[in-house]
């Protein structure tokens, strides 16, 4: 069979994963995590532990968990409620109907805050997600705030990225949730924003494998693309910077200080709401799933499993053998969604595969923030010491090493 098949055949498809399960074997990998020599930017201490590893320990000790955790938590709620006093809302939460997002509204909440959810439509939403949505919302009695983009712009702006040949298909949705929240707190003069990320349950993920920013969105649209970017809302520098500096808005990560177990938090939510599991990290959204459990695999070799299952080695919420069974195991697609992603780019299957074989580029082969945000790396590092971005951010795109 030719290397073309795995994207038209899954016996093909299998015995290739199956080769690169007995090549994985073979790598250096870290004496701690599941990461191993392929993971972009890593390395290793005279122990064996990597570099990713260091990256945990470090947010730990800057943002602890437990008793001290909650504590400095219920102290940012106390301030937020002391400056919104008057105002309808208090803080914009970022939801999806996923377990995280769900998870910071049922914690605003219980901090007693005032949130306004904000949802940023990409007309992907699987039915299960929205449920989860609408079943959160209407027994925390929260406000939903919901921004929908134009799907024929949005399927031709993922239609660019495909002719571009990178791995970050979904760039857009990232970018496009962050400038909505910015848009939302605005609108509703809310200075701060809950983000539903943890370090100890997702890890960072390598440039490498995810990049995004702006000017790079622009840059591939206006090369490949068909139709100009009327909906997309685009984070442009000067409207960032418009928000962090003049609107001093704050992105607050909650689960950076506090214990989340992702298995306890899915039971909870589950007994509380009737929420239901989707299957998988990130696979609340059907271009999310295809994204991490079809395109990476399949298109570039790249596993985000690698990622969260890593975070929860290190946060001991699964032993080491139990994530690397996880992903010796194939990312579990969805063929109907494969399907429907090449229906509504109206991609046949010959076109499909060209498309997927085309050769393979990177951020760096494109116009990007990536220069502005290494020379302006002390002011980001202000930033972040005051919670105006997040110090992910700061470690990732400040830095000249690709991390």
């Amino acid at each position: 069979m030719s290397k073309d098949s795995i994207f038209i055949d899954e016996i093909a498809w299998l015995d290739c994963w199956r080769k690169r399960i007995k090549e994985k074997k073979g790598k250096k990998r870290c004496a701690r995590c599941l990461h191993d020599e392929d993971i972009p930017g890593i390395s290793f201490d005279e122990k064996g532990i990597c570099n990713y590893c260091k990256i945990h320990n470090e947010l730990c000790k800057k943002f602890p968990s437990g008793d001290d955790g909650w504590e400095t938590l219920q102290e940012i709620a106390n301030k937020i409620k002391r400056e919104n006093k008057k105002n309808k809302y208090d803080v914009i939460v970022g939801v999806s109907g996923g377990c995280d997002s769900s998870y910071m509204l049922h914690i605003s909440k219980k901090l007693g805050l005032k949130p306004l959810a904000v949802h940023y439509d990409n007309t992907w939403n699987t039915k299960i997600s929205e449920e989860n949505l609408n079943n959160i919302l209407k027994k925390l009695n929260v406000d939903l705030w919901k921004y929908t983009v134009a799907d024929k712009e949005y399927d031709d702006l993922y239609y660019s990225f495909l002719k571009a040949g990178v791995p970050d298909l979904e760039a857009p949705s990232d970018i496009g949730l962050a400038a909505t929240l910015y848009m939302a707190a605005d609108k509703f003069n809310v200075k701060y924003i809950f983000e539903g990320h943890s370090f100890r349950t997702e890890g960072i993920s390598p440039l490498g494998w995810l990049y995004m920013d702006a000017k790079y969105i622009s840059n591939v649209q206006k090369k490949f693309g068909t139709k100009k970017l009327k909906t997309f809302p685009n984070l442009w520098l000067s409207s960032w910077l418009k928000w962090m500096i003049i609107k001093k808005i704050k992105k607050i990560r909650p689960l950076w200080h506090i214990e989340h177990n992702k298995e306890e938090t899915k039971k909870m939510l589950s007994e509380i709401y009737n929420w239901k599991w989707y299957g998988g990290h990130h696979l609340e959204n059907k271009i999310t799933a295809f994204y991490h459990t079809y395109f990476l695999p399949r298109r570039f070799g790249f596993d985000h499993r690698y990622n969260n299952l890593s975070a929860l080695v290190r946060s001991g919420q699964i032993s080491k053998k139990n994530g690397l069974t996880q992903l010796y195991e194939p990312p579990k697609s969805d063929p109907e969604i494969v399907e429907l992603f090449k229906k509504r780019l109206g991609l046949s299957n010959e076109k499909f595969v060209e498309l997927m074989t085309l050769p393979k580029k990177s951020y760096r082969d494109y116009e990007t923030y990536k220069p502005t945000f290494e020379r302006w790396r002390p002011f980001f590092y202000l930033m972040a010491k005051v919670d105006l971005i997040p110090w992910s951010f700061y470690i990732k795109y400040t830095s000249k090493d690709e991390i």
